[in-house]
């Protein structure tokens, strides 16, 4: 039996139906069932890669952090000067200071005489904490990633850091590069990127020790 209705009535009756079928499926039931796949498959990415110690969530392994301290002295906007800590290991620099909402670099190019000083300062800080000479002080050392929450640095940097952690917090050499050789992850499908160390799942593994 024919219906009487306009065919544009028809249309929009046609048009409501399509959009509560695609609504249901694709707003409702395709996110849960992709939210299910990701939490029983992928249940620590899914959930921001959390790493905990001691049952207590502590911080991404995707986001790096600064582990400072006060130097006890003051700008002359009368703010702590905050130096790196000699009980954990550091990271790279961070245009950011590794503040997930302002990520990026600094838009200062290779030449930059800021940016030279800036490196040259931060080998010098580094050479000194690590007592080194400045030429032994990695690229990822004094320089920051793209994004300012890179969490990794290079073997050669975390190696260069092991004789000083392991003095200030009382390990031998062998238990701290065995911490450093667990958090190192080697290129992606064997041969993209570089090995690198997470910083960040190093120093938890760290605070685990107690």
């Amino acid at each position: 039996m024919a219906s009487n209705l306009p065919g544009s009535v028809r249309q929009f009756g046609v048009a409501l139906r399509a959009l509560l079928v695609f609504t249901a499926i694709l707003g409702i039931v395709y996110p849960l069932v992709m939210t299910g796949v990701a939490q029983a498959l992928l249940h620590g990415n899914a959930n921001g890669s959390i790493i905990k110690v001691n049952g207590k969530e502590v911080a991404s392994d995707l986001i790096g952090q600064t582990y400072t301290m006060d130097s006890g002295k003051k700008d002359s906007d009368g703010k702590a000067i905050m130096v790196a800590d000699p009980k954990w290991f550091q990271t790279r620099p961070s245009a950011s200071d590794y503040d997930a909402k302002a990520s990026g670099g600094s838009n200062l190019g290779p030449n930059n005489a800021d940016l030279l000083a800036a490196v040259d300062e931060r080998r010098k800080a580094v050479a000194a904490l690590e007592g080194v000479d400045a030429s032994q002080v990695p690229p990822d050392a004094v320089t920051a990633s793209g994004s300012g929450l890179d969490p990794n640095i290079s073997p050669a940097y975390a190696a260069l850091q092991v004789n000083r952690v392991a003095r200030e917090r009382g390990l031998s050499v062998e238990q701290v590069q065995k911490l450093v050789k667990d958090s190192t992850e080697g290129r992606v499908l064997g041969f993209l990127g570089e090995p690198r160390v997470n910083v960040v799942k190093l120093n938890a593994s760290l605070a685990a020790l107690g």
